[in-house]
């Protein structure tokens, strides 16, 4: 299955476990890209403790799964795209939406 999933939110357990579902979803053989929307392209400043986001990010990474950032969202807030989430744009979002079979927003 290919699965999108929307974050939207920077609420730490909210992002840790939508890429706790993201990991879960590789192992199981899904295609999944992740795309950051709004306030979840600040996902990466409350990650931590119990909430470890920026390590489930990178176990994604790792597995091959995909994460965008919109690019928008990043410059509004002074911020820039990285290795774990490169500026991406809604065309990109439309695309991931349009080409997964399932598609869930946090």
């Amino acid at each position: 299955m290919k699965l999108g999933i929307i974050i939207a939110t920077d609420e730490p357990e909210t992002a840790w476990n939508a890429l706790r579902l993201a990991n879960f979803s590789r192992k199981e053989g899904d295609e999944v890209g992740v795309f950051l929307l709004g306030r979840g392209v600040d996902y990466e400043k409350t990650s931590g403790g119990k909430f470890d986001s920026v390590g489930e990010a990178r176990k994604l990474l790792a597995a091959g799964g995909r994460i965008m950032a919109c690019g928008t969202c990043l410059k509004a807030r002074g911020s820039e795209g990285d290795e774990i989430c490169p500026i991406s744009s809604m065309k990109d979002l439309h695309a991931l939406i349009r080409d997964c079979e399932k598609t869930v927003s946090f």
